[in-house]
């Protein structure tokens, strides 16, 4: 299972790329995996607010429909449009070409909340799904 250090993740299965004040979202690969088979991924609006833990994004599979929850708060300001064509590419590399979207961050206290790579490594190993 891909779980690179560099990103941070949230015990809902999704990843986030900080760089600044924005942080770059997507699925982990765990969570891709349970998923099965990505057929449509419904992007969210660049501009909308999202607040942590609400549902920004939805993807659909062949297996189930799942939201996705924003880890952080904030201002949808890039989305990858290229899932709307090829949503496979959540399948493919969850962790980098199937990234959802970008926020700018409206409160930087919520970092915290964030699970390291060993804390998602000890959560999926205790059954955290």
């Amino acid at each position: 299972m891909n779980i690179p250090k560099e990103l941070k993740y949230s015990q809902d299965h999704e990843w986030v790329k900080i760089e600044g004040n924005k942080a770059t979202i997507g699925i982990t690969d765990f969570a891709q995996s349970q998923l099965g088979d990505v057929v449509f991924v419904e992007l969210p609006v660049v501009g909308t607010e999202v607040s942590i833990g609400s549902s920004f994004s939805v993807i659909e599979s062949v297996k189930a429909v799942s939201d996705v929850y924003a880890p952080l708060s904030g201002k949808v300001i890039a989305i990858n449009e290229i899932l709307a064509d090829a949503p496979e590419n959540v399948n493919q590399d969850a962790c980098g070409a199937g990234w959802i979207a970008t926020l700018e961050i409206s409160d930087e206290s919520q970092l915290g909340e964030l699970l390291d790579s060993d804390a998602y490594e000890k959560l999926l190993a205790e059954g955290g799904h």
